[in-house]
C-alpha cells in the first residue's frame, strides 16, 4: 500500500489502458491525477507538482518525450520521477528516453503488479512517503506528501507557494529577503522580477487563511514566518 497517499499523473491517450491504470494505483493507496494528452498534463503540472508521473512515450501533439524534456526544463518539477510507458522496446528508444530524465521505462503489455512494484522503488530512491513534518503554529506541513494543513484543514498550494512556503517554514523567524527567496524557489538559472515573489506571497497568503498573520512582511528586509 502507499505510504501517505503519494500523488501520481498518469498520461496515457488510450482510454483503457488510463482506466486500468487508475483503477490499479488507486486500490493501491495513491492519488491519481490522469491526463489523456501531453498538452493536457503539462497545464496540470504547472498547478500542481505530483510525486511520481507515469508517461506514455507515443501520444498525438506534446509526445511523451517531449513532456518529459519540460518536466526535467523546470524546477519545480526537475526531480519528479518518470516512468515511460510505450509499445516500443527499440534500445534506441529506451536510451533515447532515459537520456530524457526517465527514472524507468516499461514496455507494454506490462504487468500491473511489476508496474506497481516500480512505483514504489522510485517513490522510495525520490524521498516520497512519509518525510518530514514541519509545524510553525497553526500550519504543518509533510515534505513526502507534499499536504499542507492550516488548523487542521488541508489547504490546496501550487508548486510555487508550497516551495516558498517549506522554505519559510524550514527557517521560522528568520527574514527572507526577495532576492534570497527568487534563489530557493525559481533557481539562480531563471530570470523572474523580485515582485514575483510579492505576488506569490499575496497567495500564500489567501492559503493561509485563520494562520495568514503569522507570514510576515517585514518592512525593507522581506519575509519572514513564524
Amino acid at each position: 500500500m502507499a505510504d501517505g497517499g503519494e500523488q501520481i499523473l498518469v498520461v496515457e491517450d488510450e482510454p483503457s489502458q488510463l482506466a486500468v491504470l487508475t483503477y490499479n494505483l488507486r486500490k493501491a493507496g495513491y492519488q491519481v491525477h490522469s491526463a489523456a494528452d501531453g498538452e493536457e498534463a503539462d497545464l496540470m503540472l504547472l498547478e500542481q507538482t505530483p510525486d511520481l508521473v507515469l508517461l506514455d512515450w507515443m501520444m498525438p501533439g506534446v509526445s511523451g518525450y517531449e513532456l518529459a524534456r519540460r518536466i526535467r526544463a523546470r524546477p519545480q518539477t526537475q526531480d519528479v520521477p518518470i516512468i515511460m510507458l510505450t509499445a516500443r522496446a527499440e534500445e534506441n528508444d529506451i536510451v533515447r528516453g532515459l537520456d530524457v530524465g526517465a527514472h524507468d521505462y516499461m514496455t507494454k503489455p506490462y504487468s500491473v503488479a511489476e508496474l506497481l512494484a516500480r512505483v514504489r522503488a522510485a517513490l522510495r530512491r525520490n524521498g516520497v512517503g512519509g518525510g518530514e513534518t514541519i509545524q510553525v503554529a497553526g500550519i504543518e506541513m509533510n515534505t513526502g506528501t507534499h499536504r499542507v494543513h492550516v488548523a487542521g484543514q488541508e489547504v490546496a498550494l501550487g508548486p510555487l507557494e508550497f516551495k516558498l512556503l517549506r522554505t519559510l517554514m524550514e527557517r521560522p523567524d528568520r527574514v527572507f529577503e526577495r532576492e534570497q527567496l527568487l534563489d530557493r524557489v525559481w533557481g539562480r538559472d531563471l530570470y523572474v522580477e523580485s515582485r514575483t515573489v510579492d505576488v506569490h506571497i499575496s497567495r500564500l497568503r489567501k492559503s493561509l487563511g485563520p494562520e495568514a498573520s503569522r507570514l510576515r512582511t517585514v518592512r525593507g528586509k522581506g519575509y519572514a514566518i513564524g
